[in-house]
């Protein structure tokens, strides 16, 4: 069993050296890169003002992030979501990893260890050298709706990368978007003897055999023949 983490952070800004600070979190679990509904959101008070530049990229204010935790009230349960093993994919990983290592030493946790983070740009950049690679872009390349974009979002946005990590990876599954009743039965048949049913033990009657040959004369080239 592959545990994957799609991961995305929304900001204040470009440069946590130069003050700036994350204002949302979001994840989505993959597990054999199927997404198992299992996610975590959290928007942050970045305590400080929110630069107009950054506002019109999210649309995450300095008024109604005010009134959420700091990074440091949910750094735990944030890496407790993470865990300590398994990639985490981020497009751009970079940009969001000197964030989070920024966040993270203000804390008394250690910081995420890089060799577990797989960036979907490179992936993107070689599978497509020179050509546009941006998450908008790549929707676009593999037939992704994404209409309901319409700020930035980091759930969202995982939400939407998980579907592009599939298409890098290989190509996307028929599983891939499989709700989790569909799931289970397949887990159940998988892991349970084959079910044997038992021959139908009576004739059909007149009308089942009416309905019948009269599908089968409306089949043209049909491989079924009709007896009288």
């Amino acid at each position: 069993m592959t545990r994957e983490i799609i991961l995305d952070t929304e900001t204040t800004g470009l440069d946590p050296n130069s003050g700036h600070r994350i204002v949302e979190i979001g994840c989505v679990e993959l597990i054999n890169l199927i997404p198992t509904g299992r996610t975590y959101h959290q928007y942050i008070n970045p305590e400080r003002d929110m630069p107009p530049e950054a506002f019109a990229i999210h649309g995450l204010s300095e008024i109604f992030l005010s009134q959420h935790p700091k990074f440091s009230d949910i750094v735990s349960d944030f890496l407790n979501f993470v865990g300590d093993d398994g990639n985490l994919v981020i497009h751009n990983a970079t940009f969001d990893m000197k964030f989070l290592d920024s966040e993270i030493e203000r804390t008394s946790y250690p910081k995420i260890n890089r060799q577990r983070v797989i960036d979907t740009l490179d992936i993107a950049r070689k599978q497509n050298p020179g050509g546009r690679n941006s998450l908008d872009a790549l929707c676009k390349r593999y037939g992704i709706n994404n209409s309901h974009r319409e700020y930035h979002g980091a759930l969202l946005d995982s939400q939407l990368l998980a579907e592009v990590y599939l298409y890098l990876m290989g190509g996307r599954q028929p599983t891939f978007s499989l709700q989790e009743e569909t799931k289970e039965i397949i887990e159940m048949l998988i892991d349970h003897e084959p079910i044997n049913f038992e021959y139908r033990s009576f004739d059909p009657s007149d009308k089942e055999q009416t309905s019948h040959v009269e599908l089968i004369q409306k089949i043209k080239n049909s491989k079924w023949h009709v007896y009288s």
